[in-house]
């Protein structure tokens, strides 16, 4: 009997250690997955404020992007929104795509709370289908992802973050 026991012990460890091992392995390719698209800016279709399609085509070909996931009752968001409004033309070579799931009027309303509404280089849009935070692997709000003039990733800002942080990736 004692026997029987030191087997289905050491099958249940066995066990326990290969389920272990396969979801580190599975969340390590998943993170390499996550790293390699959005190495350089992936495809993606949300709406903007007029509810017309705006894709990775339509982005700047000659200005770094800045992509800004928020939520307009979160704090840092607010935060990270008064200090971009603040420091508007220190971004005048990037442009800042603020995106939300929430209602059209809700972003339109946190645009234009900031004084960010109608600025040439700040685009606001819908993720209508909640994809932004798939595509992305945004985990927080708020969350920044910055890209070079070319396209290619230079720094993922997950949370509050000092807009210093940012502007010295842009110099």
């Amino acid at each position: 009997m004692k026997k029987k026991l030191k087997i289905a012990i050491i099958a249940v460890i066995i066990g326990v250690i290969g389920y272990l091992g396969y979801n580190i392995i599975k969340k390590i390719n998943y993170k390499t997955e996550v790293a390699a698209r959005i190495k350089s800016i992936p495809s993606f279709s949300f709406l903007t404020l007029e509810n017309r399609d705006f894709t990775e085509n339509n982005l700047s070909k000659s200005n770094y992007k800045l992509f800004v996931y928020f939520n307009s009752e979160c704090e840092y968001c607010q935060s990270e929104a008064t200090q971009i409004s603040e420091n508007l033309e220190q971004f005048k070579d990037t442009q800042l795509i603020f995106v939300s799931f929430e209602p059209l009027a809700n972003i339109k309303q946190f645009a234009s709370g900031y004084n960010l509404l109608d600025k040439e280089n700040v685009i606001f849009l819908q993720d209508k289908k909640l994809e932004f935070a798939k595509i992305f692997d945004a985990k927080s709000i708020p969350f920044m992802l910055l890209y070079s003039k070319d396209n290619q990733l230079i720094e993922k800002y997950k949370g509050a973050t000092k807009i210093e942080n940012i502007l010295k990736h842009l110099n």
